[in-house]
């Protein structure tokens, strides 16, 4: 999940798509590369409290299967506010943009999905998420401000295929927080197609409150409100993407 947006609903979107994987039988590792942890936070994982993170990973201080976390059904390698600092160390290191790619070779093997929560900038840990990815799906709001931006990071994702992974793809773009009783979100998101070249997954996301109160209780909103409008539509999403991972 990938958009130097923030804002844009990338770690509910990641949890979301998780949680609904997980509810078709699939084996899934959720990885938060964001150092402000919110994904590890909306897990029920403190991140203040936990005595390894990815941080200790790309450092090379930990193995990734000795600091992944269970959350219900879900697998998760944590963040902490430390992996601000592994930026820094990873911009001295040679082959940096391979990182995180190495890091979890050693599990592919034990699961179905890998989904990467990258953070809100194409900063080397970004960088390091699309490296590593075999796809992208970019979460955006279709509102004016939610869409500048994204025509850089389709740009930067070009530029990691040229130079660190040429099978990476766009798997499409996930519309989030909509709104659909006003002109102005009908308008964009019927542009979406024609704008970037990129299918949208599913039908968007409606806005809800519910979105909200989930993290605080650590589930996602399928564990939170599994019958609302957001769950069943992140539902249909996880569905699209089971297919093609049988």
């Amino acid at each position: 999940m990938a958009n130097q947006k923030g804002g844009v609903a990338k770690t509910t979107t990641t949890h979301s798509l998780g949680a609904g994987l997980a509810e078709l039988g699939e084996r899934v590792l959720l990885v938060d590369l964001d150092p402000q942890a919110c994904l590890t936070y909306s897990l029920g994982v403190d991140p203040d409290t936990i005595d390894a993170s990815l941080h200790d990973v790309l450092a090379g201080r930990a193995e990734a299967a000795d600091v992944v976390v269970k959350s219900g059904d879900l697998t998760a390698l944590p963040s902490t506010i430390d992996l601000a600092g592994a930026e820094v160390h990873l911009m001295t290191r040679t082959g940096r943009e391979h990182a995180l790619a190495r890091a979890l070779k050693p599990l592919l093997g034990e699961y179905d999905t890998i989904l990467i929560d990258c953070p809100p900038s194409l900063g080397v840990l970004t960088i390091n998420g699309l490296t590593a990815a075999g796809e992208v799906i970019v979460p955006l709001q279709c509102e004016t401000l939610g869409h500048r931006g994204v025509g850089q990071l389709l740009e930067t994702i070009g530029d990691g295929r040229s130079f660190t992974n040429p099978d990476l793809t766009v798997r499409g773009l996930v519309v989030t927080m909509f709104d659909g009783r006003t002109r102005h979100s009908r308008e964009l998101l019927a542009d979406l197609d024609e704008r970037y070249s990129v299918p949208v997954l599913g039908d968007p996301i409606p806005k809800s409150v519910r979105f909200a109160e989930a993290p605080g209780r650590g589930r996602s909103i399928l564990t939170h409100a599994p019958r609302s409008a957001g769950a069943e539509a992140y539902r249909a999403i996880a569905r699209i993407l089971h297919q093609e991972n049988r």
